[in-house]
């Protein structure tokens, strides 16, 4: 670690230094955005307890309980994310999954369809939000509201593309990291208070022990997510033009990540469980919303089995869409490798099918229990919402945290590989 810091300090890594400073700046752009507030919202109208709105407050850095026009964050780019990728890969719609298949140029164009549908999404849930902050207003109060929060998601989606190109990491996972760090703080504040009350010395004790495991609780989160995200299962190959011999020999493997999905199926999740209380939001129906209330958030069992069968679920369809064991195995037959005890063609698809279904459920199981933790944690303290969706959002932080390393390691890596060269 401090040896990869050492080496980022170099002056030979100014370059790199600038990227990783740009995406600072992005982040604080971000983050002074969150605090400037929506003209003309009916401030009163939400107060400390946001109810349905936790998870997308916790996920846009605390935006939506200051009535921001950044409140909608990145989250209907997410859901249009959802929307536009299980279309694909279920092929319901044809023209998107031709378009999946057509590489970068194909690739491209999804992601265009799906920043359309996705600032079409941030419209109508800006509408309903409008229908909560604004009372009593205007057709045309509703439409600039609306107009307002839209804006918001869409300078996102280019401040986003801007890190991506410019700086280090993917943009819209780090805003939506930096979101959540934002609300860290104040989550254990809440914790804090929840859990020690005033009172005798025994009392305090109590409460300060509760506090202490509530802390180790989510060490426990961070040690686990990055003992997953680091786990791999590495299949041997041989290729029919190198011989290997017993000793000395260089083995090739292709490896597998535990968790290859990494931590977009809890973001999917969450995104998805979100939306019955948007819609409870704009029904504005007693019955609607204490059944929204009652079974579908992630302080409630049926809500909680059903976000963990969200995460299981995603973990699936996203592993599967990043690796594709028929493509694999094409590449592998092209390049004149193959499995040892494993037939090229059909008999390869079938066995690394089988063998990312293993380990997916190993990863996913590992996953939905990580992600259970803070929950469960949280029912059986009687803690704030905040605070158990803020524990999915530490969930998220250090995958993405872990990603971004990685890619700056890469970086350093490959850059002092390049001057190596030169020197030679």
């Amino acid at each position: 670690m401090f040896a990869k810091l050492k080496l980022l300090m170099n002056p030979r890594n100014k370059d790199l230094r600038k990227r990783i400073l740009f995406t600072f700046l992005c982040l604080f752009v971000f983050k002074l955005g969150t605090s400037i507030v929506v003209p003309g919202v009916d401030t009163s109208a939400l107060g400390k307890d946001l109810g349905f709105f936790d998870l997308v407050n916790a996920m846009g850095g605390g935006a939506m309980e200051k009535f921001s026009i950044l409140s909608l964050g990145v989250m209907p780019y997410i859901t249009a994310s959802i929307i536009t990728q299980l279309l694909a890969q279920m092929e319901i719609l044809p023209y998107f999954a031709e378009l999946s298949k057509q590489g970068g140029v194909g690739r491209a164009k999804l992601n265009q369809i799906t920043r359309i549908l996705g600032i079409a999404l941030a419209f109508i849930q800006g509408y309903i939000l409008s229908f909560t902050f604004i009372k009593g207003g205007s057709v045309m109060d509703y439409m600039s509201f609306s107009v307002i929060l839209t804006g918001g998601t869409c300078f996102l989606l280019w401040l986003g593309d801007q890190i991506t190109a410019k700086g280090i990491g993917n943009g819209i996972s780090l805003i939506i990291m930096a979101g959540i760090i934002a609300t860290l703080p104040s989550m254990f504040k809440d914790a804090y208070e929840a859990l020690i009350i005033p009172g005798d010395l025994q009392v305090t004790l109590f409460g300060i022990t509760k506090f202490i495991i509530f802390v180790l609780v989510y060490l426990t989160i961070v040690l686990a997510v990055v003992y997953e995200e680091t786990s791999e299962r590495r299949i041997p190959v041989q290729y029919a033009n190198k011989t290997n011999s017993m000793y000395g020999a260089n083995k090739n493997y292709m490896p597998f990540k535990l968790n290859s999905a990494g931590v977009i199926p809890v973001i999917f999740a969450s995104a998805l469980v979100s939306i019955p209380g948007l819609l409870a939001a704009v029904i504005k129906n007693e019955e609607f919303s204490v059944f929204v209330s009652k079974y579908l958030t992630l302080s409630t069992p049926v809500g909680f089995i059903l976000y963990l069968i969200l995460i299981f679920v995603f973990a699936y369809i996203y592993t599967f869409m990043q690796i594709k064991p028929k493509e694999l195995s094409d590449n592998l037959k092209k390049q004149g490798g193959f499995i040892p005890g494993i037939r090229p063609g059909n008999e390869t698809v079938n066995y690394i099918s089988k063998v990312l279904v293993r380990i997916s459920t190993v990863g996913a199981l590992f996953l939905a229990i990580i992600a259970a933790l803070p929950i469960v944690f949280g029912m059986i303290s009687n803690l704030p919402t905040s605070v158990s969706i803020g524990g999915t959002g530490l969930l998220i932080v250090v995958g993405v945290a872990l990603e971004t390393y990685k890619q700056i390691e890469s970086n350093l890596v490959s850059t002092e590989y390049v001057r190596g060269r030169r020197r030679r």
